[in-house]
């Protein structure tokens, strides 16, 4: 069976979908898939569904929504509906690991992390592509979000931009600088006030021959935290742009062997 929640809701086996149609149901299955394999309180289940104001029949209605998503998880092939259990005024949901693309992104990236403190950029820019291939899209882009998931998702979105400047950086101490420059200057303008993206554009013009362009980054980086912010950039950054300046042999591109 494959699941998903980096991208629209993904519950298939198969080949055949099992996602529930109803929004209700397919809202309380990605809130469940969301937490899996932990219990999740019935009471958090009705917030996630209908915020503060449940209606009176909430507790019999997730009830009935609980069955249906039983029902799907039977599939043409195979049943599932073991894997979702009634605990204790709860709902845990247990999902196969391999087929669960939050599972192989969680194991990708804690790979990648060690390859990459062990000094080993090559198989760190690897294992962390490998992570990032698991999205499909903005997670669950096809699914209403309540007041529970919704922090979430945003703290999802937040550590899936972490490991791509985290490629990026293993990217860079391969000496790729030249073919991150694109890159870069795409996700800059997309964010125009990451600082940390800025400076890795800036790192890779400075190795391409490009100072000046490095140097008018920071300028482009700080017009847009005064104008959105009203703040300075933060201390590196302005010790990255006097490097810059100064040619500093700090930023050359490192020696990569074999």
């Amino acid at each position: 069976m494959n699941s998903g929640i980096l991208g629209p809701l993904l519950l298939s086996d198969a080949g055949k979908n099992l996602v529930p149609s109803a929004p209700k149901p397919r809202q309380l299955l990605a809130f469940l898939m969301l937490h899996t394999p932990q219990m999740v309180r019935a009471g958090d289940c009705i917030t996630e569904l209908w915020g503060s104001t449940p209606p009176k029949s909430a507790m019999s209605t997730l009830q009935t929504y609980v069955l249906h998503i039983r029902q799907a998880l039977r599939g043409p092939h195979r049943d599932h509906s073991h894997l979702l259990l009634t605990r204790n005024q709860g709902y845990q949901l247990t999902l196969e690991p391999a087929g669960f693309d939050r599972f192989g992104f969680t194991d990708l990236t804690r790979r990648g992390r060690l390859a990459a403190a062990a000094g080993d950029h090559r198989r760190a820019s690897e294992l962390f592509t490998q992570a990032l291939a698991q999205w499909r899209g903005p997670a669950l882009s096809d699914v209403r979000t309540g007041p529970l998931s919704s922090p979430h998702l945003a703290e999802l979105a937040e550590t899936r931009q972490g490991v791509l400047e985290q490629r990026i950086e293993a990217d860079l101490a391969l000496g790729k600088h030249r073919e991150l420059v694109d890159e870069l200057s795409v996700l800059t303008a997309r964010h125009p006030t990451h600082e940390n993206m800025h400076a890795q554009l800036m790192v890779a013009l400075y190795r391409s021959g490009e100072h000046q362009r490095a140097g008018d980054v920071f300028h482009g980086l700080r017009r847009a935290l005064g104008d959105s912010l009203g703040i300075e950039p933060v201390p590196r950054m302005w010790r990255l742009y006097q490097a810059v300046v100064v040619g500093s042999s700090e930023l050359d591109a490192p020696v990569v062997r074999g």
